[in-house]
């Protein structure tokens, strides 16, 4: 196992739960509240393009394990990197919750730490299959773009992280105020964990839907990119 790569994923996991899900803790994503709705979706798409020209070099940054199921079935890792990776991608999520927990209990603002970012459907009516199908859809756009951008026929030069940060904060823009969401099922339980060390429940008896539906997802988004190019 490369402890480089996972070494990678860790700290790039650790990053995206740090700033994406502690800037939602910090403005807030209410849809009446457009500021801080955009604010936490360019906070997730940015620290994707800082990651992807730190870490992308080394690990690839998938820094999510629906992108790293999708290299799987697109052969671009085996199954015991896959695991090591989906290993070191959950710690550093859980390890950037732990951080996000110091700092706003150290600032005294521990009101904030009820949610951690955490993904919820709590506001969305025919919760569960409404939220499979957003969390399924928005991860399968997600994942086909970082595909596209990433395969050997892409001609984007330097631009990839760009375009797949970006694509991260379109998603967000839809997804935020339907499921907060997820698209990564490591970012989703690490604050998870650490809301209901709060004492709020709710995240984790929905955790199971920000794990399945974007794997089905990114796994989908696999087979579609092979039969686009023309691969069994």
């Amino acid at each position: 196992m490369d402890m480089k790569k996972l070494s990678a994923e860790f700290i790039g996991t650790m990053t995206l739960v740090l700033v994406g899900c502690g800037t939602a803790m910090l403005v807030g994503c209410d849809a009446a509240n457009g500021s801080g709705y955009i604010l936490t979706a360019f906070a997730f798409g940015l620290v994707i393009v800082g990651m992807a020209y730190c870490v992308g070099n080394v690990s690839g940054c998938h820094i999510n394990p629906a992108v790293s199921l999708a290299c799987l079935f697109d052969g671009r890792m085996k199954i015991g990197e896959f695991f090591g990776y989906c290993i070191a991608q959950v710690c550093g999520a859980l390890v950037g919750s732990g951080f996000l927990w110091l700092i706003f209990e150290g600032a005294g603002i521990e009101d904030k730490t009820k949610g951690f970012g955490a993904n919820a459907l709590a506001g969305v009516k025919n919760s569960f299959f409404i939220g499979v199908v957003v969390e399924f859809l928005l991860t399968f756009i997600f994942v086909l773009v970082i595909l596209g951008v990433t395969s050997d026929k892409a001609k984007h030069g330097s631009f990839g992280g760009l375009i797949i940060g970006l694509s991260l904060v379109m998603v967000h823009i839809l997804g935020i105020g339907l499921t907060g969401t997820s698209v990564n099922p490591a970012r989703s339980i690490g604050p998870a964990v650490f809301a209901a060390i709060e004492g709020n429940f709710e995240p984790i008896k929905d955790l199971w839907v920000f794990i399945v539906a974007p794997l089905c997802g990114g796994g989908i988004a696999a087979f579609v990119h092979r039969a686009w190019e023309g691969r069994k």
